[in-house]
Parts: C-alpha cells; sequence; structure tokens
C-alpha cells in the first residue's frame, strides 16, 4: 500500500495523528525534501528506507513504489502542506492506478491555513468577504487565462498565492489592475510554523519596499484582502438573538 501523507505546513507536531502513525509504519518514506520539514522525519521507523525526491524524476519516484509495493512493502509518499494544494500528486496516482497499484490518501493542513494562525485572523469575516481565493502567479506553469491574478482580483475576496512571492512586484501590478486598491492590506508570510517563520504586513503599495532586502524569494505566501485590516460586523452565530437549532433567542 501506498500513503499519500500531507506532512502539514512545517512544524512537526502539524502533522495529523494518522499521518505520523503511517510515516512510523512504513518501510519506505519518500518525501518532499526541498518543502518538507526534514523534523517530520523523527517519526520513521529505525529501519525505514528514506528518499529525498527533490531530485528525482517523477519515472524515478514511480520505480521506488512500484518496487517496494512488488516487495511487499508499505510506502509513505511525504508531501508538505495538503498535497491536494500545488502537490503534482494527481500524475502520480493516477500513474499508480493504471498499475493496479492501491493508494490512499491522508490530508495534511495547508500554509495557508497556517499562515491565518500567524497572522491571528480569520480569512472569513461578516460583511467582509466570505470567500477565499486560492491561487499563483503564472510562471513556468501556465495559469488558465480566466484565473489570471486581475480576473479573479475583481471580487476582491481574500486571495492566498502561492508560489509567487519572487514575482511580488507583477502580482502587485495584477491585483491592482483586478480591482483592488492601493490601501488594501497585504502580508507576506514566510515559513509559516516553522521556527524561522517572519512576517511581513503592509498594503498593495508598500509591500514591495517592506520586502527589499528581506531576502524572502521562496517558501512564502502572499496574503491579500480587507479582512487584515480588523474591522468586520460580528456572527450571528453567537448573537443572543440569533436562534438557531441548537439555541433559543434570548427575549
Amino acid at each position: 500500500m501506498i500513503y499519500f501523507i500531507g506532512a502539514g505546513p512545517g512544524d512537526p507536531e502539524l502533522i495529523s495523528v494518522k499521518g505520523a502513525r503511517l510515516i512510523g509504519e512504513a518501510d519506505v518514506v519518500i518525501y518532499a525534501g526541498s518543502l518538507v520539514n526534514p523534523a517530520i522525519l523523527r517519526y520513521a521507523g529505525a529501519g525505514a528506507q528514506i528518499y529525498d525526491s527533490a531530485g528525482l524524476t517523477r519515472g524515478e519516484i514511480l520505480t521506488i513504489m512500484q518496487a517496494a509495493v512488488r516487495e511487499g512493502k508499505t510506502v509513505a509518499r511525504v508531501h508538505t502542506g495538503d498535497p491536494a494544494l500545488f502537490g503534482a500528486i494527481q500524475e502520480q496516482m493516477d500513474a499508480l492506478a493504471h498499475a493496479g497499484i492501491a493508494y490512499e490518501v491522508i490530508p495534511g493542513i495547508s500554509s495557508f491555513l497556517a499562515a491565518a494562525a500567524a497572522l491571528k485572523r480569520e480569512y472569513t469575516l461578516p460583511d467582509v468577504t466570505q470567500t477565499v481565493i486560492i491561487t499563483r502567479m503564472e510562471g513556468r506553469t501556465s495559469v488558465p487565462e480566466k484565473e489570471k491574478l486581475a480576473a479573479l482580483a475583481v471580487h476582491r475576496a481574500t486571495m492566498c498565492i502561492f508560489l509567487s512571492v519572487h514575482m511580488l512586484d507583477a502580482v502587485v501590478r495584477e491585483l491592482q489592475a483586478g480591482g483592488y486598491t492601493g490601501d488594501t492590506p497585504a502580508a507576506v508570510i514566510q515559513k509559516a510554523s516553522w521556527p524561522e517563520e517572519k512576517i511581513i504586513a503592509g498594503t498593495l503599495e508598500t509591500i514591495g519596499s517592506m520586502m527589499q532586502g528581506a531576502g524572502i524569494d521562496r517558501t512564502a505566501l502572499i496574503i491579500v484582502g480587507d479582512f487584515l485590516r480588523g474591522t468586520y460586523s460580528l456572527s450571528k452565530l453567537y448573537d443572543p438573538s440569533f436562534a438557531h437549532g441548537y439555541r433559543e433567542a434570548e427575549k
């Protein structure tokens, strides 16, 4: 059996209990060493074979997994965050399915959630926004025309932008072209939940200059939206005058 496991955003304690257990039970552990905190490997068994996939091709990774399964071994394929987001796992799963090899996916905590925790903010606030857009700037991987940043920015929802901090100036231009104003709050969070976590917070007008000299060009998220202003309406859920299935309204 092969398990695709979301290792969480970086803090080794933010992996799921199930994910940690399966890594401990695995005979072979293949982890994305360019992103996964190597501290996650502390969950691996003493006799496990460990492979860093950072320097491997898709074919080499599949060869390791298929060989292990033929030998009756269990494989933990460990990805950063939650592997469903920018994890390049679909192509691996499809190849395994074509080969008749069983696999299971164990979800993890994405870095965009760790970023919200680091900022101590809630992405969805009453009368501010109820929508979170998770996306990226076009780079070597293309983005569909309808999903260009300027097109998405029209909604002025909360936006979490992956894999784009090295193109920050272009990101800001696209967002403003789409409708965000220059005073819209923006933040860059590098390595959310890691010991070396770094947060730079400003606005779309100021974030570029604030980032100069910060040395941040990877493993960082760009977070944009009015939810960062701190102004919002209180929720109905805990409003004493609001009745629902678990509580009557106060008279």
